[in-house]
C-alpha cells in the first residue's frame, strides 16, 4: 500500500481486556499524592471503538500531520460510519493512494490540509477521484 498509511487492520471480532483505570487524573505538572483505589476497569475496545463493524486501524507513515500530534508509526482508529465534517481528520484516497489529512471546507471547495508547513493543501476536484474512507477518532502511540 502506498501513501501515508502503511498498514490497514480491520477489526473483525471484538475482544475484551479490562484494564484498571485510576480515579485520579495524573497531573503533567507538579506531582500529587497517589490514590490507592480504582474507579473501574476500562475496556479499551469500548473506549476507542464506537462502531466495531465500521472501524479499522491504520498505521501512519510520514510527517505530514506531525503538528496535529499524529506521527510516523502511530496507529489511527478510523470509523467509516461517521460523517466527515469541516476540521475533522480523515483517511482518504487521492489519486489511488491513501493519505491522512484534515478536511477543510472553504469558499464552497473541499481541501485536504496537512499539519506540517512543508506540505501543501490538496484541493479536492472531481477528476482526482478522492474518496474519504473514514473519520479518525483516536490516535494510539507506543512510547517504548
Amino acid at each position: 500500500m502506498r501513501g501515508n498509511l502503511d498498514q490497514v487492520v480491520r477489526l473483525v471480532r471484538r475482544t475484551t481486556l479490562k484494564t484498571p483505570l485510576l480515579l485520579c487524573r495524573i497531573p503533567a505538572g507538579f506531582p500529587s499524592p497517589a490514590e490507592d483505589f480504582l474507579e473501574k476497569r476500562l475496556d479499551l475496545n469500548e473506549y476507542l471503538v464506537r462502531n466495531p463493524p465500521a472501524t479499522f486501524l491504520v498505521r501512519v507513515c510520514g510527517q505530514s500531520m506531525r503538528d496535529a500530534g499524529i506521527f510516523d508509526g502511530d496507529m489511527l482508529v478510523v470509523d467509516k460510519s461517521l460523517q466527515p465534517f469541516n476540521g475533522c481528520v480523515v483517511v482518504a484516497i487521492v489519486h489511488g493512494e491513501f493519505t491522512v489529512k484534515t478536511l477543510r471546507l472553504r469558499n464552497g471547495k473541499a481541501y485536504l490540509e496537512p499539519a506540517n508547513s512543508a506540505f501543501k493543501d490538496i484541493e479536492v476536484t472531481p477528476e482526482m477521484g478522492c474518496e474519504v474512507w473514514g473519520v479518525v477518532n483516536s490516535v494510539i502511540r507506543k512510547m517504548l
